[in-house]
């Protein structure tokens, strides 16, 4: 009888430590399996309108920074751009011919004071200024229209990948509006949301661990590279008639929120391909440093 005591007295202190050490543990180095990948997704938007006559990507394609992605036909453009040249020459020709007026006016004045009235002399004047704004607005749509011609060539603001590519030649684009999203491949980073509770003393630069679903025997070090400040609200938020949404249900727990942490990954393996979306367990190590 006593044996059989004494054996589970054994069992009960193991198990007392053995749960101690693994909440000093957890403590110590807050976990979360409430990870995903991140990455800064640009919104390709071309900056006129028209019909795409070259594509030179293909969905889930990686680029490089200045590859052409696709082009706008650049008929109408160009059209655009003569108008604009041939509105010049004619802006030019005005303020020659006001210039050349009010020349012969100034040298029959000199020749003979008083020929021709000052209102006349000023409006004479006034003719080759206003002559000359037309020539600077004819210069501005020239620009303009030039700035629009190599706005039909869409290129790659950065190196990444291509995602969601659903057009093709033939398709028609509209000015300011999205056509597809380009992953940037140097932006990566791990979001984990930790309790509030977990969050007590970690700070930018703490070390951590990642262990992605995807590569569960692969751990990759990294750190904190920022805490959020804040998180939307459910309750409170403007409803029906400008008033107050709030859930109905009291939970008599009081649940600690979520709080998204940014962790930079360091010396990711060259065959690792990161993936937006990817899930991820992440582990802070307090004021400690990894091995």
């Amino acid at each position: 009888m006593l044996k059989r005591y004494f054996v589970t007295f054994i069992l009960v202190v193991t198990a007392s430590v053995i749960l101690y050490s693994q909440y000093l543990t957890y403590t110590q180095n807050p976990w979360t399996r409430d990870g995903q990948i991140r990455a800064y997704v640009i919104q390709i938007t071309p900056r006129v309108t028209g019909q795409i006559n070259r594509m030179n990507i293909e969905d889930n394609a990686q680029v490089k920074k200045g590859d052409v992605l696709f082009e706008i036909d650049a008929s109408v453009y160009n059209n655009n751009l003569k108008k604009a040249i041939a509105g010049q020459k004619q802006a030019l020709a005005l303020l020659n011919k006001a210039k050349n007026e009010e020349r012969r006016s100034l040298n029959l004045v000199k020749r003979t004071p008083g020929a021709i009235p000052t209102l006349t002399l000023n409006n004479l004047h006034n003719a080759v200024e206003t002559a000359q704004a037309n020539v600077f607005a004819a210069d501005a749509l020239i620009d303009e229209a030039q700035l629009n011609l190599t706005y039909t060539k869409i290129t790659a603001p950065t190196d990444g990948y291509i995602t969601n590519l659903s057009h093709r030649v033939g398709s028609q684009v509209v000015a300011n509006t999205p056509v597809v999203a380009l992953i940037d491949q140097n932006s990566f980073w791990v979001e984990g949301f930790f309790k509030e509770t977990d969050l007590k003393n970690v700070k930018p630069t703490d070390k951590a661990l990642v262990t992605l679903m995807m590569y569960d025997d692969l751990p990759l070090e990294g750190e904190i590279k920022s805490i959020g400040y804040g998180i939307a609200k459910q309750d409170g938020s403007t409803g029906n008639a400008l008033l107050p949404n709030v859930n109905p249900n009291f939970q008599w727990i009081r649940l600690a929120q979520r709080i998204p942490v940014k962790i930079h990954l360091n010396n990711t393996p060259q065959d690792l391909q990161l993936r937006v979306g990817m899930t991820a367990s992440i582990k802070i190590m307090k004021n400690k440093t990894t091995e």
